[in-house]
């Protein structure tokens, strides 16, 4: 499948699925090199995405073929957002590997890029990426952010993540610190309207 809007409103943003991208060869060939300019720049800016200095085209490509290989085993769901032909956003989850936490999968990042902000990029892959964990059977889904994300964790509470926990000051970053966040989604509720999350 080739990542152009078929709705023909160039706002709106297509959403593929990572077999579409195994499934085209040239395509998935391509991928990393848009996501890592993505990355790199979200990380530059100082965007909390697991680095402090942005991840090298190397780098972005181990992890881009750990994804892609949690997926073809089952393991794992990755989602890309496109406009037109342009990449502007990803994510993935991947399925725990402890045994005893083999039911549940951690969110473990998306970005999208600062260019696309305010779209609704995030929200659509987050809720694709919540219906693709459901599809799996997931139980829980879980993620970590920030604590001055604010704009991540305002969309995770309002797709139904309630906090658990968070460790004060445990993020460093040079001689700055931040909060972590620790957020889940109990998938093993009804397929009704997600609880509403608490109020911290």
């Amino acid at each position: 499948m080739n990542p152009v809007t078929t709705s023909g409103a160039a706002a709106d943003p297509v959403i593929l699925r990572a077999e579409e991208l195994i499934s085209d060869p040239g395509l998935e060939a391509r991928f990393a090199e848009p996501v890592h300019q993505i990355l790199s720049h979200l990380v530059g800016g100082g965007a909390a995405l697991g680095w402090v200095e942005p991840p090298s085209r190397d780098d972005v490509a181990e992890l881009l073929d750990h994804v892609f290989s949690a997926v073809r085993a089952g393991d794992g769901a990755l989602r890309a957002a496109y406009l037109g032909h342009r990449l502007v956003g990803v994510g993935y989850w991947l399925r725990y590997a402890r045994p005893t936490h083999r039911p549940h999968a951690d969110l473990e990042k998306l970005a999208v890029d600062a260019a696309a902000h305010g779209r609704g990029i995030g929200r659509a892959l987050t809720t694709a990426l919540i219906a693709d964990a459901r599809e799996a059977g997931i139980e829980v889904l879980t993620l970590d952010a920030r604590g001055d994300n604010t704009n991540a964790l305002r969309l995770y509470r309002s797709l139904g993540f309630a906090e658990y926990g968070r460790l004060p000051d445990f993020v460093a970053v040079g001689e700055r610190r931040y909060d972590k966040v620790f957020c889940m989604l109990d998938l093993r509720r009804s397929d009704g309207p997600p609880p509403r999350p608490h109020a911290l």
